[in-house]
This record gives structure tokens, sequence and C-alpha cells, in this order.
């Protein structure tokens, strides 16, 4: 998609949110490779199967954006708002999301990513703090594996 063309979904997509017109963006199956979305408003946004490959999403909101068989390889979305967002098949392998809002509910089913996510979700489990003796138990299986992500030592996790 060029430049333009992205610009204008855009920006009819800030006149949709803020109830003046415009329409909701319809970026479904869009070639945005590599597109710098930094801080941009895509609340509800159609993302589904976009090659979003690379792309710079670094502060964007995202809430409740379809993003369902996207490809997020290595995409920045340090800081992103991905609150109820729809990630289910997205692939996000080698994306950053550090100091972003990952959601908690089904449609974060069947996303793709790889160990670093993994282990820094996990990180961020054994970094709270629960009364229950079985999370002692749980926590103890997945230290090992938490321990090994690029923020264990920002939690306060012992790293390896």
């Amino acid at each position: 998609m060029k430049t333009e063309e992205l610009d204008e979904v855009l920006e009819h997509h800030k006149k949709w949110l803020a109830g003046v017109g415009g329409k909701r963006a319809n970026l479904r199956d869009a070639n945005l490779q590599g597109a710098d979305l930094r801080d941009a408003s895509l609340q509800g946004a159609d993302l589904r199967g976009a090659n979003l490959q690379g792309a710079n999403l670094r502060d964007a909101n995202l809430q409740g954006a379809n993003l369902q068989g996207a490809d997020l390889r290595d995409a920045n979305l340090r800081g992103a708002n991905l609150r109820g967002a729809n990630l289910r098949d997205a692939n996000l392998q080698g994306a950053s999301l550090d100091f972003s809002v990952w959601p908690l509910w089904c449609g974060t089913q069947d996303v793709v990513v790889d160990i670093k996510l993994v282990r820094q979700l996990l990180a961020h489990v054994c970094a709270v703090k629960c009364d229950d003796p079985e999370f002692d138990e749980v926590k103890n299986l997945i230290m090992p594996y938490a321990s090994k992500s690029h923020r264990a030592s920002g939690l306060g996790l012992k790293g390896n």
C-alpha cells in the first residue's frame, strides 16, 4: 500500500473515531510491511491478514483491532495498546512487545510467538505476588524459563 493511500485511510479512521464522519479503517490483507505507524490510532481497525512484518507500531493504539492472521514478525509493538485486540493466528515471532498491553482473553488463542516472548510473559507471571501455596509450585516450574527473559532483572528475577 502506498504511503498516500495509508495516510488517507488513517485520516478517515481518525474522523470515524471522533464521530465526525469518516469510516473505520479497512486494512484487511494490506501490505504494510515496514510501514511507520508510530502512535497511530487504529482502535477497532480491520487488519485481518495484513502484512505488518517489520512495521513500526510503537505506542500505537490497537485496542479492539482485528489482527487475526496478521503477519507481525519483527514488528515494533513497544508500548502498543493491544487491549481487546484479536490476535488469533497472528504471527508475532521476533516482535518487540516491551511495555505493551498484552490482551488476556481468548483473542490470543493460536497466536504464533517465539521463545523470547514466552519467557517474557512467564517472567511477568513470576513477578506477581500470590499467597496461594500452589502458586509457589507453579513459579518453581516456570522460573527456569522466566529467568532467561530479557526483562528478568528488571522484574527482580535472577537472570541467567
